[in-house]
């Protein structure tokens, strides 16, 4: 069995080539190729936290694989990240484990991957002022990838704690060569921001529509079973993409708050999402039709994701020999 560290899956695993791995993956999920059934987790109440396991199938890549991952949310005030995985893969003609890969960095790059797709597939191509709310590992993660795919000219940065959100800054400025400035409050980072990515923690919600500029595309990725990112009004108005229906309107742990709400409170419907990044990928939905449309991706993260990525850098891995292979019997 193959077994390879944190630090070789994130050499390994090349950002361009992964949002083209989801495209295929994520249409084949939608097309009935893939299957991911809806994620389960046991909880740690005494630390808010919870352990999930996240199995998939994708014969277009030969992968069967599951994902364990952690969330502990109290890990933010520690040197650990919140969120913790491995990665186990299978030989998919006899079921034997084939390679134990670290899921945490493949968690990050394919969240956001996957939020740069739906950019790619839904934002106006000259969006160029993203507004990150949030100073995790995921507001990084984004503020990379959504560079790749859009001419992205400047940052504004916001979160609960202002000296991450100028640390932050500050790294992205360098590493990406873009003006980053972190700003005072939500509200001030997303004025005239053409692309929002939403990675945080909160209960209340941080993307509101009276905050939002015409024609906007908000990726939302954050996850908090006591809360939710975009407000009622931003949801019924926005034309509404995820990357599964079935997982995104589906009870604890797997689906989201930010639709399930609305749909509870008498808001909107299920038939208010419009599309599965799948179907979008297929030519199957139709995406953008006016330059003033607000477009958002609600992200739950859906195991055909990890599943993709997961092949991209066993592949890799064997064609240049890196990792160490253990017997188990």
């Amino acid at each position: 069995m193959l077994v390879l560290g944190p630090s070789q899956v994130e050499e390994l695993l090349d950002p361009d080539e992964l949002i083209d791995a989801l495209a295929t993956a994520m249409a084949d999920l939608s097309a009935g190729r893939a299957h991911a059934p809806d994620r389960i987790a046991v909880l740690v109440p005494q630390q808010d936290g919870l352990l999930a396991t996240m199995p998939a199938h994708v014969p277009s890549t030969g992968t069967l694989m599951t994902k364990l991952v952690s969330l502990f949310p109290r890990n933010a005030r520690t040197a650990l990240p919140t969120h913790q995985a491995l990665i186990v893969a299978f030989d998919e003609e006899t079921g034997e484990p084939a390679a134990l890969l670290d899921g945490t960095v493949i968690t990050t790059v394919r969240t956001a991957a996957g939020s740069a797709l739906s950019t790619k597939l839904l934002a106006r191509e000259d969006a160029s002022v993203l507004a990150v709310l949030g100073t995790g590992v995921q507001a990084r993660s984004h503020a990379r990838a959504l560079s790749r795919v859009r001419p992205v000219r400047e940052i504004r940065l916001a979160g609960r704690d202002p000296a991450k959100a100028v640390t932050l800054a500050e790294e992205l400025s360098v590493r990406l060569g873009i003006e980053v400035r972190p700003a005072v409050s939500y509200k001030q980072a997303l004025d005239g921001a053409d692309l929002v990515a939403a990675a945080t923690h909160t209960i209340e919600p941080v993307v509101r529509r009276g905050w939002l500029a015409p024609g906007a595309h908000i990726t939302s990725v954050g996850f908090n079973p006591a809360g939710r990112e975009i407000d009622d009004e931003t949801v019924a108005d926005a034309l509404v993409c995820v990357e599964s229906r079935q997982v995104a309107l589906a009870p604890f742990p797997a689906g989201s708050n930010d639709l399930l709400q609305p749909i509870r409170d008498g808001l909107i419907t299920p038939e208010h999402i419009h599309a599965e990044l799948g179907e979008l990928v297929a030519g199957t939905r139709p995406g953008r039709t006016s330059a003033e449309q607000i477009t958002l991706y609600k992200s739950v993260g859906v195991a055909v994701q990890d599943a993709a990525a997961a092949a991209l850098v066993i592949a890799a891995a064997r064609e240049r020999g890196v990792g160490e292979e253990i017997t188990l019997r």
